[in-house]
């Protein structure tokens, strides 16, 4: 079984990784979007990311237009409206598609490891992936789940 750490994921500048520096640590991966009605998520994003950082956790930020065209923007573009608007600084990687085809091999893997209530389909933006520090999904956030309703089962998941 593949693990979490050695899927590729492309960064911003197109250049090919893995997760593997972020062995260890708990995840929050996010499919997000900069005008969607969750892109205010992306506060309370950074504020779960500046609160916990210093125990070992990250916010993964994978930008996604496959819902209603919500993410229209360069990778760049996406960068600055985020730095600008809601003042981010948590890893954000290339955009991606989330379903079909194309499916990028992360989200293949944490649909795969963990459907949750929602089926396997991502069902919009800002859907969320809990990971534990030993690389599985241990939960599934609904897009309408707000990281302030999330801080709990990170704080758990941090020990």
């Amino acid at each position: 079984m593949t693990d979490i750490y050695s899927i590729p994921v492309e960064q911003q500048d197109g250049t090919i990784t893995t997760l593997e520096q972020y062995r260890g640590k708990v995840l929050l991966i996010v499919n997000t979007a900069t005008g969607c009605g969750f892109t205010p998520q992306y506060k309370g994003l950074e504020e779960l990311y500046k609160k916990y950082q210093d125990r070992g956790f990250v916010v993964l930020d994978f930008p996604c237009d496959q819902f209603g065209h919500q993410a229209p923007g360069t990778d760049e573009e996406i960068n600055n409206f985020c730095a600008v608007k809601y003042n981010t600084t948590f890893p954000r990687f290339k955009k991606i598609d989330v379903n079909g085809d194309n499916t990028a091999p992360l989200y293949k893997y944490l649909k795969e490891e963990q459907n949750g209530l929602f089926g396997s389909a991502i069902k919009w933006n800002f859907t969320k992936f809990l990971v534990g520090r030993e690389g599985h999904v241990v939960d599934r956030f609904a897009p309408a789940t707000t990281p302030e309703q999330i801080d709990e089962n990170i704080a758990k998941q941090l020990g």
